[in-house]
């Protein structure tokens, strides 16, 4: 018994064959990276951001309203070139860099579908973004998120988190979307809660705005078993 213990010992010090090693299954994440396909709906459909659309950013970034409630990260573009820098600089940076590690974006341009009460057909009404996506933790950021103040209290908000968070749970299988935005700006984090979206709290001196100050950012998520309810609300709300 002694000499079989000895030789036991023996046999799981040494290296390679003389060794039998347990091996875990590789996991495999059934996430993949946002595809860049249009996204339609009724109201709205939200293309890839291109270079050919940052003209048409102007009015948008230029609205005062937009600033006056709480939306601070950046300047107010004085030109119609300075907003060209800007776009460039905040809304295009990393587009179409996506890693799976949580470098990269894919940002949206969000168009009206047809003409009606909210304008013509193809006119761009704002931006939105996914980004951050960690596909091994099945987890994406939803933000960099703006309209022109005509459109607040409209379909267009409702519509666009729609299709973005049906893409981000049937498309593309994440678990967690995340969804901040700037503890200064009230408007912003009551359009997050209406959602249904779980406020999960605030990191301070989070992120450095364009004029050298810091702001705190509120956290909120919907996962994926709360995504029925919430895609529930937001259909609702659509009529």
């Amino acid at each position: 018994m002694r000499l079989r213990a000895v030789r036991h010992r023996v046999l799981t010090m040494m290296p390679g064959p003389f060794r039998q090693r347990h091996r875990y299954p590789e996991a495999v994440s059934p996430a993949i990276l946002p595809t860049g396909a249009p996204l339609t709906g009724r109201w709205v459909r939200l293309d890839v951001l291109s270079e050919a659309d940052i003209d048409e950013m102007y009015p948008i970034l230029a609205d005062p309203a937009v600033y006056a409630q709480g939306y601070v990260m950046h300047r107010r573009p004085a030109s119609l070139a300075d907003a060209r820098d800007l776009a460039r600089s905040v809304f295009l940076a990393g587009q179409g860099k996506a890693d799976g590690s949580g470098a990269g974006r894919t940002a949206y341009a969000i168009r009206l579908m047809a003409d009606g009460g909210l304008g013509a057909a193809g006119t761009l009404v704002g931006t939105s973004c996914l980004s951050e996506a960690d596909l091994h933790n099945e987890s994406i950021h939803l933000g960099s998120t703006l309209y022109g103040s005509r459109w607040w209290g409209t379909q267009v908000n409702p519509e666009s988190k729609l299709l973005l968070l049906a893409h981000c749970y049937e498309d593309c299988g994440y678990g967690r979307v995340k969804i901040q935005t700037d503890a200064l700006n009230t408007r912003s984090q009551a359009a997050i809660a209406k959602l249904g979206a779980t406020r999960e709290g605030v990191l301070r001196r989070h992120l450095k705005r364009e004029d050298g100050t810091f702001r705190d950012s509120v956290v909120y998520s919907v996962l994926k078993d709360e995504w029925p309810n919430v895609k529930t609300r937001l259909m609702g709300r659509l009529g």
